[in-house]
C-alpha cells in the first residue's frame, strides 16, 4: 500500500506542476505536429497549414453528439429518482478504500458496455460517491475517486463498443478488400482478449484504492458540488395560469421520452442491438425526459448542464485539425512505417500496440485513429504473415492505454466532477504504467502463439 502511495506521488507532483492545462496541451500538440510533418514528410508549410485547417470542422458531428451525450447524462443524474439511487449507491462504502474500489469496477464495467457510459457514469458515481463519504468519519480524497473513474476507461476497447473491432466486422468497410470481414469472435470475444479485460478490470480496482494518501493530504470534495447536488427538486408556483399548466404538466415530456425509447426500439429491430453515439444520446435524454417533472423542469436541468460543455467545444476541433495533418501530410505514416521496420511476425502486434498508444496522443478517436492507421498495420501484418486481428488488437491497446496520460478524454469528466486535469493525471500515470505491462505482456503472448 504504501509502496503504491510512494509511487504515486512524484507522478502527482510532476503533473501539478509541470502538465499544462488541458488547452494549452492541444497548443502544443498542434505545434508539435506543424514542425513534426514539416520535418519528416515532403509537406510544404502551406500545405501543412492548409491540412490543419482543412481538419478543424471534421469532429463537428461528434462534438455535437459528446455534448448531447455529457447533457443529457448530466440532467438524467440530476433528476429526482437517480440522484436517489446515486445517493444509495454512496452510502455503500465503509472505507476509503471501498469506495475507490467501487468507483473504478463501476466505471470499468460500464466502459466495457460502452465507452460513453464508461466516461459519463464514472464521473458521475465519483460524484456522488465522494459527496456521500464526506458524510462518514473517514476520508477521501476526491482527485483520487475521479481518477479512478477515469481509470475504468482504460479496458473500453476491450468491450462492447471497441471502434477498431467493431469497424472490421462490418461487411462493406474500408478494409474489405484485403482481409474480408473480421467478425468479433477472432477479436474482442477471443479468451486472451476477455483474459486481459478481467486482468485490468482487477487491475484499476486494486490499485486505485492503494493509491490514498495520507488522511492529512486527503482533498475531500468542494462543498459547492455537494451544495449544487442537495438542492431542492424543482418546485412550480401554487397559482398557474393556463399556459403555466400546460408548460409544467408531466405528460408532455413522458410522451416525447416514449417517442424517443419507441425510436430505439425500432432501430434496434431493423439494425440489431447497437450503442452507437446517436444511441447512447437519445438514450440519456429519453430517459431525463421521462424522470423529469415537467418539460420545464426538464428545460431547467438542461441549462444547468450546459455548463459543462464549454472545454469540449472549444478544444474539440483542434484535435480534429491535428488528425487532419497527421492523415494529410503522410507524417501518420511516417510514425508507423518506422515502427513495423522494425517488427517481425512474434512481435508486430506488440509493436502495433506501441505505435497505437504513440498515435493516440495526437489522435484521440479510436475510430478516427483506426481509419489513418489501420491500412498501413493490416498492409504490415499481411506482409509479414501475421493474422490481422493481431493488429486489431494491437492498435485497440495503444489506444486505451495512452488514454490514462492524453487529456483529451478528461474534459467530459472533470466536466461533471468540477476538477482540474492536473488534479487527476498524476494517479492515472500509475494505471498508465502498470497496464502498460499488462497489455505489452498480452500482445508478446499473442505473438509467441502464432
Amino acid at each position: 500500500m504504501k509502496a503504491l502511495q510512494v509511487l504515486a506521488r512524484p507522478f502527482v507532483l510532476f503533473v501539478e506542476r509541470y502538465y499544462p492545462d488541458a488547452f494549452i496541451f492541444v497548443i502544443i500538440l498542434s505545434v508539435i505536429t506543424f514542425m513534426a510533418a514539416l520535418a519528416l514528410t515532403d509537406a510544404t508549410p502551406a500545405s501543412t497549414l492548409m491540412a490543419w485547417g482543412d481538419g478543424l470542422p471534421m469532429l463537428f458531428k461528434f462534438t455535437a453528439q459528446i455534448t448531447i451525450i455529457m447533457v443529457g447524462a448530466h440532467t438524467l443524474a440530476h433528476t429526482e429518482p437517480i440522484r436517489n439511487f446515486l445517493v444509495k449507491i454512496g452510502q455503500l462504502p465503509k472505507s476509503a478504500h471501498q469506495a475507490y474500489a467501487l468507483v473504478a469496477f463501476t466505471a470499468g464495467v460500464a466502459s466495457l458496455f460502452a465507452w460513453s457510459f464508461g466516461l459519463i457514469i464514472g464521473a458521475i458515481v465519483a460524484r456522488s460517491v465522494a459527496s456521500e463519504c464526506s458524510k462518514k468519519p473517514f476520508k477521501i480524497h476526491y482527485p483520487l475517486m475521479v481518477a479512478s473513474a477515469y481509470s475504468g476507461y482504460v479496458i473500453w476497447h476491450m468491450g462492447y463498443s471497441s471502434s477498431s473491432a467493431l469497424a472490421v466486422a462490418t461487411p462493406g468497410h474500408f478494409l474489405e478488400d484485403k482481409v474480408g470481414v473480421i467478425p468479433v469472435t477472432e477479436t474482442i470475444l477471443t479468451s486472451t482478449n476477455i483474459t486481459l479485460a478481467l486482468i485490468g478490470l482487477a487491475t484499476i480496482t486494486i490499485i486505485c484504492p492503494l493509491m490514498h494518501p495520507k488522511d492529512d493530504d486527503a482533498l475531500e470534495i468542494d462543498p459547492k458540488l455537494i451544495a449544487v447536488k442537495d438542492k431542492k427538486p424543482f418546485e412550480t408556483k401554487n397559482e398557474q395560469s393556463f399556459v403555466e399548466k400546460f408548460e409544467n404538466h408531466q405528460s408532455l415530456n413522458v410522451f416525447l421520452g416514449l417517442a424517443i425509447i419507441a425510436y430505439i426500439a425500432l432501430f434496434w429491430s431493423k439494425q440489431g442491438f447497437a450503442l452507437t453515439l446517436d444511441i447512447v444520446s437519445w438514450t440519456f435524454l429519453a430517459l431525463g425526459l421521462l424522470l423529469a417533472g415537467s418539460p420545464m423542469h426538464f428545460i431547467k436541468l438542461i441549462n444547468n448542464a450546459a455548463a459543462t460543455v464549454g472545454p469540449i467545444i472549444l478544444q474539440y476541433p483542434f484535435y480534429s485539425g491535428i488528425m487532419g495533418m497527421m492523415a494529410t501530410t503522410g507524417l501518420m505514416k511516417v510514425i508507423s512505417d518506422w515502427i513495423v521496420s522494425i517488427a517481425t511476425p512474434e512481435t508486430l502486434g506488440f509493436f502495433a500496440f506501441l505505435s497505437g498508444g504513440l498515435v493516440n496522443l495526437f489522435v484521440p478517436s479510436g475510430g478516427g485513429q483506426w481509419a489513418v492507421q489501420g491500412p498501413i498495420m493490416i498492409e504490415s501484418a499481411l506482409s509479414l504473415g501475421v493474422d490481422p486481428a493481431v493488429v486489431v488488437l494491437g492498435v485497440s491497446y495503444g489506444d486505451q492505454w495512452s488514454n490514462m496520460i492524453q487529456p483529451f478524454w478528461t474534459i467530459p469528466v472533470l466536466a461533471i466532477a468540477g476538477l482540474h486535469m492536473r488534479q487527476i493525471l498524476g494517479y492515472t500515470f500509475v494505471i498508465f504504467i502498470f497496464t502498460g505491462l499488462i497489455y505489452g505482456s498480452g500482445m508478446l503472448y499473442m505473438g509467441s502463439a502464432l
